[in-house]
């Protein structure tokens, strides 16, 4: 297989300048480069920019993927939207890091799996992931908490450590929620056992009513000001900013409500688990096979009964598809006496069908074709077999 790598960065928040599509350009002469996006593959040799730098100075999201099985995410916010302290305790392991740059915060997801299957392109990953930015500026932590799963099943933290807090709503995940754990390639055993709690808590996500009855509640200078906001078109976060407010005084779990689950004891019940849903799932496919089997069995003695009834025409069919001197006449004809056999199986007149068979087989001994597709269905074989020529 040749090599494959894919570098995809997007500017969100605001177009680059021409001056940034400029040094861009000097960085790569392929890629395919717009206000808003920079786009490259590589079979052979590799990319002169830094990721890092990019993310820092140009960009608010970067996917990459290699046939190696590389795949990396990183996304960018404001401090406001992404409090650095909050993604910390999330993302204590090499394969989820976090970081201040500026005015920005940048988080950065590897995952790594040299086994897994190879997907033949990237295009399309981060299309169906970046509107997961939005959710995690506004507030909903379940991105993060992917970034812990990540280093939990990576083996990157100790038996004993101890989960942070779970955010409600693992188990009904939206659309870039479920990308990005199939992008990073999440245990689904271990979102599972992460998600018990998380239903546990019994706590939704606030509905539209609560948030129509906050934003009524709100002071009148505050309404004035996001108007005047909403007006001017000089802040692109302002709809994630607002239900960050709104979630911030709409709390939708606490740390009490966190058992203190050990990584140990999560990646021992996804073990029991998997075990269990692949207990279940050979179980399902064995009952599979046992109703097929008895379908089968059925439909045999039906036919076999069907067979019964006209035996004789069978055994005249059996000649015609003979004398027809053809491979796949053959074939028929040796199905068709194996039928006639268990017939006279079922109906105790075996020895007759073995004399029928017998002088069936003296009539046509200079058919060795035919010879030996009986003797390999077990048919019986004539003794004292001499070479014939073929027919």
């Amino acid at each position: 297989m040749s090599e494959y790598q894919y570098y995809e960065f997007l500017a969100v928040d605001r177009p680059l300048e021409d001056r940034q599509i400029d040094d861009l350009r000097r960085l790569s002469t392929r890629a395919h480069i717009t206000p808003t996006s920079f786009v490259n593959t590589y079979e052979w040799g590799d990319f002169r920019g830094n990721p890092c730098a990019l993310m820092e100075n140009y960009f608010d999201a970067f996917l990459y993927l290699a046939n190696w099985g590389t795949h990396r995410l990183m996304l960018r916010l404001p401090p406001r939207l992404l409090d650095l302290k909050t993604a910390q305790q999330y993302c204590v392991g090499e394969a989820a890091s976090v970081w201040a740059e500026g005015d920005q915060v940048i988080l950065d997801l590897v995952s790594e799996d040299e086994q897994g299957d190879w997907e033949d392109s990237g295009e399309g990953w981060l299309a169906s992931i970046i509107p997961l930015r939005a959710e995690l500026g506004s507030g909903d932590l379940r991105a993060l908490y992917f970034s812990w799963l990540l280093s939990a099943q990576a083996g990157e933290l100790e038996d004993e450590a101890v989960e942070p807090r779970v955010p409600p709503g693992l188990a009904t995940l939206t659309a870039p929620l479920r990308s990005l754990a199939d992008f990073l390639r999440i245990d689904e055993d271990l979102l599972a056992i992460a998600a018990v709690t998380s239903e546990q808590s019994g706590v939704e996500h606030n509905s539209e009513a609560d948030l129509a009855q906050w934003i009524e509640s709100l002071p009148v200078v505050d309404k004035d000001e996001l108007i005047l906001r909403i007006a001017l078109g000089d802040d692109v976060h302002l709809q994630v900013e607002l239900l960050r407010r709104f979630r911030g005084q709409h709390p939708e779990t606490s740390e009490a409500d966190t058992p203190n689950r050990t990584v140990g004891e999560m990646l021992d019940a996804a073990q029991a688990r998997r075990q269990e849903r692949e207990r279940l799932a050979k179980e399902r496919r064995e009952q599979e096979r046992a109703r097929r089997e008895r379908k089968r069995v059925v439909a045999r003695e039906k036919h076999l009964e069907s067979l019964a009834l006209r035996e004789e025409q069978a055994w005249q069919r059996v000649s015609m598809l003979i004398d027809a001197k053809k491979p796949g006449e053959y074939d028929a004809a040796v199905e068709l006496l194996k039928d006639l056999q268990s017939v006279a199986e079922g109906q105790s007149r075996l020895e007759a069908f073995e004399q029928r068979f017998q002088r069936l087989r003296q009539q046509h001994l200079r058919k060795s074709s035919l010879l030996e597709r009986l003797d390999r269905a077990g048919l019986g074989a004539a003794p004292g077999r001499h070479p014939h020529a073929s027919t």
